[in-house]
């Protein structure tokens, strides 16, 4: 049996909803609230969407490609992902030292309409709320979250204050907290540690063409990566990585010089004069890369979901990839529940979520502990070091990827969520290794050149496994 969902869910954001429809908050109803959802960006609206149908919990989410800002194609996504300008995009290109190659998506087993999309975030996610204001069974609340109603160690729903700046509360058997990177909900959820290992300097480029049509670009860099995507039909996302958590100051313009010096000389030919000028128009924009490994506290009558719960650093783009499959995740596990007010049967039983979305298995597909791994360990690669075994893995990952067919393949599958299993993810770090250490001592090996490759292989082992710990932290009691 599965259990009925023509009740309503109820979308509180953390911030107030600006441009929500007509501005309006819909009537307040706490007598026939089933789930609370806190947060409408991608993955609240997205799980509003998939758990208020009519239907019982339809297959609405299906996972093809996503990556940057690609979204996955589906039935709802396909919807919102019209009238805002999104560019197709069907794979990569690398460029390093004047150097380039092009990764395709593996998208032959799919059907011709299938590809990656690249966008306007914030459109993306209004065309996302309007699509969920059209269920009559879920109802959009603006207010701000002040905090997690709790009785006897359960959450009872959220405490909040309302457009008009009314404190009110809401109750439900179940809340979902999906509020955000800067969520202030977490910290009662989960271990809330967070990394920051480097800031991302955004800047867009008008009317220039990418070397590549249709593909994200990403430029091995000096001292880390630069990206670059479409993300309308004139205009073109940059991101430059900035490692560390100290970076120039755009309001006295440190950052534009910097720019200028350092960066503008290592980008593609043919990006240089665009990106000079996105730089003096002076529209400069930071955002610190957050990463932070899923360690959820189980509660009964609560549940983390997306960038409140799990961070990775966004080099890949898998953010939206493991919210979505998350949603997936957690939309199976609620389908056979007949009554959500039992808080610790619930809370024991949706611990499995915690679990399986992470569990590093030879046998299942986790989206989640696949694309954080990978994630993790690309950007050391891709990033610039004095080290030599450093060095030269990065130049034999730019050389593996560029042999093409299984070798370009396999790694694409991966980042983009295709074939997201962990036995991939370890032969592609193992060949890569074998790769560059084939580069060095062949065809006449020297004791430095030895030396070297049995330092790239040990470092590889480091990047592969010292993800994997955070990846197997099990719930904290």
């Amino acid at each position: 049996g599965q259990r009925e969902s023509n009740v309503p869910l109820k979308d509180i954001k953390e911030e107030t909803l600006k441009g929500a429809e007509n501005g309006e908050s819909l009537q307040f109803d706490e007598a026939c609230t089933d789930i609370i959802i806190v947060g409408a960006g991608v993955a609240g609206s997205a799980l509003a969407y998939t758990l208020g149908k009519k239907e019982t919990y339809p297959s609405l989410i299906e996972l093809l490609v996503s990556s940057s800002n690609l979204g996955a194609i589906s039935n709802y996504s396909s919807w919102v992902l019209r009238g805002i300008d999104a560019q197709r995009v069907y794979g990569y290109a690398l460029f390093k030292d004047g150097k380039s190659t092009k990764l395709s998506y593996p998208l032959e087993n799919f059907q011709s309409d299938v590809a990656g999309r690249s966008f306007h975030n914030g459109r993306f996610i209004q065309r996302m709320r309007n699509k969920v204001a059209t269920l009559p069974n879920v109802r959009l609340e603006q207010g701000t979250v002040t905090s997690l109603v709790r009785e006897n160690g359960t959450v009872k729903g959220v405490q909040y204050k309302s457009k008009a700046g009314q404190l009110l509360i809401a109750y439900a058997p179940l809340t979902i907290v999906c509020d955000g990177c800067f969520s202030n909900l977490r910290r009662s959820l989960c271990n809330s540690k967070v990394d920051i290992p480097s800031t991302f300097t955004a800047l867009v480029l008008e009317n220039c063409k990418l070397p590549y049509a249709n593909h994200g670009h990403v430029v091995l860099a000096d001292p880390s990566p630069i990206l670059l995507y479409p993300i309308s039909s004139t205009e073109v996302r940059c991101l430059v990585d900035v490692p560390g958590q100290k970076v120039p100051s755009v309001s006295n313009g440190e950052m534009a010089s910097y720019l200028k010096s350092s960066v503008a000389r290592q980008m593609p030919p043919e990006l240089s004069a665009p990106f000079i000028a996105a730089i003096e128009k002076g529209n400069i924009r930071t955002m610190p890369n957050r990463s932070m490994p899923a360690s959820p506290y189980p509660t009964p009558g609560a549940l983390l979901l997306g960038d409140a719960f799990n961070m990775r650093h966004p080099l890949t783009g898998g953010g939206m990839t493991v919210a979505l499959s998350d949603i997936v995740l957690l939309r199976d596990l609620l389908r056979p529940i007949h009554n959500l007010d039992d808080a610790s049967a619930l809370c024991e039983y949706l611990e499995s979520f915690y679990t399986l979305r992470k569990s590093f298995s030879l046998i299942l597909q986790p989206v989640a502990s696949t694309i954080n791994t990978f994630a993790g360990a690309l950007y050391k690669v891709f990033s610039a070091s004095p080290d030599l075994a450093r060095k030269e893995m990065r130049q034999a990952c730019f050389d593996y990827l560029g042999l093409g067919g299984v070798f370009s393949s396999g790694p694409i599958a991966l980042l983009s969520g295709l074939k997201p299993h962990p036995l991939n993810l370890i032969l592609h770090f193992f060949a890569v290794a074998i790769y560059g250490v084939g580069r060095l001592i062949l065809p006449f090996p020297s004791p430095k050149s030895i030396w070297t490759g049995g330092r790239l292989i040990l470092k590889e082992l480091d990047k592969c496994f010292s993800q994997l710990p955070c990846l197997h932290t099990p719930p904290a009691k």
